[in-house]
C-alpha cells in the first residue's frame, strides 16, 4: 500500500532540506514499503519505494541497497530528499539484514543479489529504463559489486566513501584493522531490534567503547574478540586468520575488477581522515584513465562524518550529479571535476584533475630533532616499542568517535615516539597528493612495524595529525640488518600556516586502530607472546617528500 507521507515526516523533511542547503522539492511523494525481490537461490530481499508524484513521462530509479536498515539515515537524507525532486528510490536492506531473508555474510553476495535486483526492476512497470546507484561505506561496496557487470539501464552512480576491496581495508599493509573490524562485527551482528539508535553507536555509547577495548587489548586476539562477539560475526575470526590476500577466500571481496568496466559518470566522495580515502583515489585514477566522465570530492571528513558534517555538500553534489546525467532540471555541469577542502585553511579548491600540479619538496631529520632541508651524516635516533603497552591510537582514519584531526601531545610525550620538527615557518606551505616518507632503519627482532605520521604545529605548540600510515617491516629481515621503506602516506590536502611547524612523527604502532605487533611471529589469531623492539632511525637516508602545490583556486561550497 503507498502512503503520503504524514505532518512529521513533512516537518522533518524541511527540517534535513534546510540545514542542507538542498533546492526546493519539486513534487510529491508516497511510499510503499516491504517490496519483495526474490533471489535465484530461493531468498527475498525486502525493499522500500519512495516513489515520485509527477506527470508525463517516467522517472528515473536510484538503487541503494543496504544492511544497516531502511530507517535513519538513509530515507530521510536519501530516500525522501531524492524521492521529493523527481526520481523513484529503491532502498532495499541486503540478504540477511532487517527483513531480507537467508544468512547475513558480510560482502559476499552483493553482486549476485544485486544483479537479481536488475532482472525485478525490469518487470516494475514505473521502471522505464534509466538506473542510478547511490550509497556510502558499505553501500558504496554494494556498487562496485553490481559494477562488476554493469547492468544496461545504468546512466550515473554516486559512490560516497566505500571501498571496492574490502580485503585492504581489512588488512591494511600487512596490519589488520583492529578497531575499526572488531567494533563493526560487533555493531552490525546484533540482532535489529536489540541495536542502538544510529546517534547512539555515531556517539560511541560508552559500555559499548569499555567492552569493545577491553576486547582489543585481550590474547590470544580471536578468543578475545569472543568475549563480545559470543559467536554471532564467524565471519571475523575467518578475516583475522587470513593475512594472506591472495588466498581465495579473498575474491569474494574484491571489485578491484569493476573500475574496468564501469563506462557510466560516475561522482566519487571522500574525506581525508576517512578510513576509504585512499581507495576512492584509487577509483578515481582508475576510472579518469579510462577516460570515463569521473567528479571528484574530497572533504575534510572522517567516515561517520560523510553523514553529520558533510551532507549539505554531498548531498547537494549528488543531485546535481544525477539531475545532469539522467535529464531532470538542475543546476547544471560543475565547473571543475575536482572539488577538494584545504584543511588547515578552510578553503576549497576546484580543479580540473587530481593531484594538482605540485613541486616536490624535502625534509631532513637531525640529531637535535629538528627536521631541516639539510641532511645529517651519520645521526641515529632511537625508540623502543613495547606490545605489553603497545603505542596507542590518536585520531586518524577510524570508525571510532575518536577519529579525524586531534591533539598529539601526549602521545608525542610518551618514550616510544620519535618527534622531529621545522622551526616556525616563515610563510604559508600547502601541498596537496601522497606525502612520501623514506626510513632508513634497523630493528633488533624481525618481527615490528613502523608509523609514520606527520603533523602541523600550531602557534601554541599544539600538534594535530595531518596524515600517516602503518608498514610492516621485512619479516624475512634479520636482526639489526639495515632495511629502507619507501612509505606513501593517505592523501591530503593541507596548508600549514605561517608561524607553524611541520612535524614527522615515527613509531612502533597505533593500537588499537591497526592490531600490535606481537613481535613473535605468531599469527595474530592464536599468538599469546609479546617481545619488545629497539628501532634505530638512520638519520643520513631518512627524508619527507611533500607535494607543494604551485597554484591555489579558490571557491566557497
Amino acid at each position: 500500500m503507498k502512503t503520503s507521507p504524514g505532518l512529521a515526516a513533512r516537518t522533518v523533511d524541511r527540517f534535513f532540506d534546510r540545514l542542507r542547503k538542498l533546492p526546493a522539492p519539486r513534487n510529491k511523494y508516497v511510499v510503499e514499503r516491504g517490496l519483495r525481490t526474490p533471489t535465484q537461490d530461493g531468498f527475498v530481499l525486502v525493499s522500500d519505494h519512495y516513489a515520485p508524484v509527477v506527470s508525463g513521462a517516467g522517472s528515473a530509479t536510484i538503487l541503494i541497497r543496504t544492511p544497516y536498515g531502511r530507517g535513519m539515515p538513509v530515507a530521510q537524507l536519501w530516500g525522501r530528499t531524492f524521492a521529493a525532486r523527481g526520481y523513484h528510490v529503491i532502498l532495499q536492506s541486503c540478504r540477511g539484514t532487517l527483513d531480507s531473508t537467508g544468512t547475513f555474510e558480510p560482502m559476499v553476495r552483493e553482486a549476485e543479489d544485486a544483479q537479481d535486483t536488475i532482472v525485478w526492476l525490469r518487470e516494475q512497470p514505473w521502471f522505464n529504463g534509466e538506473l542510478a546507484t547511490m550509497g556510502m561505506s558499505y553501500l558504496a561496496f554494494t556498487q562496485w559489486a553490481l559494477l562488476a557487470d554493469p547492468p544496461p539501464e545504468l546512466r550515473a552512480s554516486v559512490m560516497i566513501a566505500g571501498p571496492h576491496d574490502f580485503s585492504r581495508a581489512i588488512w591494511e599493509n600487512g596490519s589488520f584493522a583492529l578497531e575499526n573490524f572488531l567494533g563493526w562485527s560487533d555493531a552490525n551482528s546484533v540482532p535489529f531490534e536489540n541495536r542502538p539508535s544510529l546517534f547512539r553507536q555515531l556517539a560511541g555509547n560508552k559500555q559499548t567503547v569499555n567492552r569493545q577495548k577491553a576486547a582489543s587489548a585481550g590474547l590470544p586476539m580471536a578468543h578475545a574478540a569472543e568475549s563480545i562477539l559470543g559467536g554471532r560475526a564467524p565471519w571475523y575470526r575467518e578475516w583475522l586468520e587470513r593475512p594472506d590476500l591472495t588466498d581465495p577466500y579473498w575474491r569474494r571481496y574484491n571489485f578491484t575488477d569493476a573500475g574496468q568496466r564501469v563506462q557510466t559518470p560516475t561522482l566519487l566522495v571522500g574525506g581525508w581522515q576517512d578510513i576509504f580515502v585512499g581507495q576512492t583515489i584509487e577509483q578515481y585514477e582508475a576510472l579518469r584513465s579510462r577516460g570515463i566522465d569521473v567528479a571528484l570530492t574530497l572533504g575534510p571528513w572522517t567516515h561517520v562524518g560523510h553523514l553529520l558534517k558533510g551532507s549539505a555538500v554531498i548531498d547537494n553534489e549528488a543531485l546535481n550529479w544525477l539531475d545532469m546525467h539522467l535529464g531532470n532540471q538542475g543546476p547544471g555541469r560543475r565547473t571543475q571535476p575536482v572539488h577538494t577542502f584545504i584543511t588547515g585553511s578552510g578553503a576549497w579548491h576546484a580543479s580540473p584533475v587530481w593531484p594538482p600540479s605540485r613541486t616536490e619538496t624535502t625534509w631532513y631529520p637531525n640529531d637535535d630533532g629538528l627536521l631541516g632541508t639539510t641532511v645529517s651524516p651519520g645521526g641515529r635516533s632511537k625508540f623502543r616499542f613495547d606490545p605489553s603497552d603497545p603505542t596507542p591510537s590518536v585520531g586518524g582514519r577510524r570508525l571510532s568517535a575518536g577519529a579525524g584531526v586531534r591533539n598529539n601531545g601526549d602521545l608525542e610525550a610518551r618514550r616510544d615516539v620519535l618527534t622531529f620538527t621545522t622551526p616556525a615557518l616563515t610563510a604559508e606551505l600547502e601541498f596537496e597528493g601522497f606525502p612520501v616518507v623514506d626510513v632508513s632503519l634497523s630493528v633488533d627482532n624481525s618481527y615490528a612495524d613502523i608509523f609514520i605520521r606527520i603533523c602541523d604545529v600550531d602557534k601554541k605548540g599544539r600538534s594535530h595529525n595531518i596524515t600517516d600510515t602503518l608498514v610492516r617491516l621485512d619479516t624475512t629481515a634479520a636482526a639489526d640488518e639495515v632495511q629502507h621503506i619507501t612509505a606513501r602516506l593517505s592523501p591530503c590536502a593541507h596548508r600549514l600556516m605561517k608561524g607553524h611547524r611541520l612535524r614527522l612523527q615515527l613509531s612502533g604502532g597505533a593500537h588499537p586502530q591497526y592490531a600490535r605487533n606481537l613481535g613473535t611471529g605468531e599469527p595474530l589469531s592464536t599468538g599469546t607472546g609479546l617481545k619488545a623492539s629497539v628501532h634505530t632511525i638512520n638519520h643520513d637516508n631518512t627524508r619527507l617528500t611533500l607535494p607543494v602545490t604551485s597554484s591555489t583556486i579558490t571557491r566557497p561550497l
